[in-house]
């Protein structure tokens, strides 16, 4: 394969250049000539990016200053997030096949209104502050209705994109979605620093409530748009025009690939494992913290969170009697299984992208232009991506795919190393966007091995799965992220008293963990795999 690669001819690097821009290019024609039911699709999905970003990159502000959490507490209401938006999908994301793209949409749309809604008057009404209190569960239940909602949303609008595109035209349908969601995140960040800082003082202590009432307005547009543009009628009108157009391409779809149907098991000793592991988290350290919980003294300055360890030991079973009655899940494919599993460290960078570095911006910064707009600097990611990534998709389309995965994740991980020389602006920037080169690089190619090394009439099964593992890391980074910026970067402390130097040391250091694995396992990875 790579013999015969070597032997085409290769296009020079202006001409992927040009062509890349060329595609980029269509992709905004696409989207200007796609249906009218596709539209209403991406114009609310580019609202919603604008929005959820934007909600992610303050979060962490707003539970630390307004609500009074602690930076360790604050960084488990984001793994509850994000990572509740991922397990809500796996629940919800089969009854929206049920119910419908329109409704799904429009119960979405809503339950995340009023779910802003309520977070935005956590902060508004005169309500106590601090852990447990009304302020806190109002944002809480707030949330919750967001990451409901998510259940229903992203599989609806990806089936969306699926119901009103054709085979010719579904590869750009993904293009415009992905593209215009990451566009939207960059633009929250102006007007989040804006609207914060216009209304400081009518929202005090930061202005930050009025930036979820902003967010607020544009999520009932979205639920507007979504409603007039995703009419009945419109639905009908380009469903008849993609079965026309299909038909007159003469294209069918592929049912060679159906997914492997799982047998059924007992699953009451799983639900006790699980149940057991969630009560015990909720008694350690990370739930209901308190003197009284029991710890195991490891020597004079350390100890074992005993309730914790716990939890941990009812998840490894919880993961063991899963397994165990399931012979065909993708999870006792040790080659699948290692590779989805070996991205975790890298995939931390990610979540540090809303974990770690407003924070890190808006205190190691503190009276710089970088810290006034924090979340203009935290958002600079997304829209490199939506320029870079059909770039290096040209640059490295005839490249092996393993081969991209180490070239992308040692990329990726290598520029953190810079932010361990210290709070310095081109440093920042020279981080950015390296990291981001890297992350186009490799993330592409995630989804296209893992189609390769699903067996014949798995692929589905192994696209679902192949996602635990972000889920995974979207949860466990905030456990320690926190931690991390008290200890590292903690509030209301001078940039000179910090040391941010030595917190991106040790997250270089398990970033970096990744590409090493890869290079590693490339012998045994490789070992007898073909291209279908």
């Amino acid at each position: 394969m790579e013999e015969d690669n070597k032997t085409e001819e290769k296009k020079g690097f202006l001409q992927v250049i040009k062509d890349a821009f060329n595609e980029l290019g269509e992709t905004f024609v696409a989207f200007i000539k796609a249906p009218k039911a596709l539209w209403g699709i991406n114009i609310p999905y580019i609202l919603e990016g604008l929005v959820y970003f934007g909600i992610l990159t303050i979060l962490g502000k707003y539970s630390s200053e307004n609500i009074g959490l602690a930076d360790s507490q604050s960084s488990l209401i984001y793994s509850a997030v994000t990572g509740g938006i991922t397990f809500s999908m796996l629940l919800l994301g089969g009854f929206s096949d049920k119910i419908g793209i329109r409704k799904s949409l429009a119960i979405a749309f809503f339950s995340m209104l009023v779910g802003r809604i309520l977070v935005a008057l956590s902060g508004t009404l005169p309500l106590s502050n601090g852990l447990w209190s009304p302020m806190f569960f109002t944002m809480l239940a707030g949330l919750l209705l967001m990451v409901t909602a998510y259940g229903l949303y992203q599989p609806a609008a990806y089936a969306g994109v699926k119901r009103y595109t054709t085979p010719k035209t579904a590869a750009m349908g993904y293009a415009v979605i992905y593209g215009f969601m990451n566009l939207g995140a960059f633009f929250s960040g102006f007007i989040s620093s804006f609207t914060r800082q216009s209304f400081e003082t009518t929202f005090p202590p930061n202005g930050l409530s009025a930036v979820f009432w902003v967010y607020v307005v544009i999520t009932g547009i979205a639920l507007i748009t979504s409603l007039i543009m995703l009419s009945k009628k419109n639905d009908e009108e380009a469903v008849k025009k993609i079965k026309d157009e299909a038909l007159e391409s003469g294209k069918k779809s592929d049912e060679s690939d159906e997914d492997v149907k799982m047998p059924k098991v007992n699953n009451l000793l799983l639900l006790i494992f699980v149940a057991l592991a969630l009560t015990f988290f909720f008694l350690s350290d990370f739930g209901f913290s308190s003197s009284s919980n029991f710890h195991i003294s490891l020597g004079a300055n350390y100890s074992l969170d005993f309730f914790f360890s716990l939890f941990v030991l009812f998840i490894a079973l919880s993961i063991y009697e899963f397994l165990r009655k399931r012979p065909l899940h993708p999870f006792r494919d040790k080659r699948f299984s290692f590779f989805i599993f070996i991205l975790i460290p890298v995939q931390t960078l990610f979540a540090h992208n809303w974990l770690t570095l407003p924070y890190y911006l808006d205190r190691a910064f503190s009276g710089s232009i970088v810290s006034e707009y924090f979340e203009i600097f935290s958002n600079i990611n997304p829209l490199l991506i939506f320029f870079l990534a059909p770039i290096v998709a040209g640059l490295t389309s005839k490249a092996n795919i393993y081969r991209m995965m180490i070239y992308g994740t040692l990329v990726m991980s290598i520029p953190t190393f810079l932010l361990t020389l210290g709070p310095n602006l081109y440093l920042l920037l020279t981080y950015i966007l390296i990291m981001t080169i890297g992350e186009a690089m490799w993330q592409p190619r995630f989804l296209q091995w893992i189609a390769e090394v699903a067996p014949k009439g798995m692929t589905g099964l192994y696209m679902g799965v192949g996602q635990f593992p972000w889920f995974m890391t979207k949860v466990f980074t905030g456990f320690y992220s926190g931690w991390f910026l008290m200890k590292y970067c903690p509030l209301d402390t001078a940039p000179s008293e910090m040391n941010t130097e030595m917190m991106w040391l040790i997250y270089a250091f398990i970033a970096i963990i990744t590409p090493i694995g890869l290079i590693l396992a490339k012998n045994w990875m490789m070992k007898d795999f073909k291209l279908k």
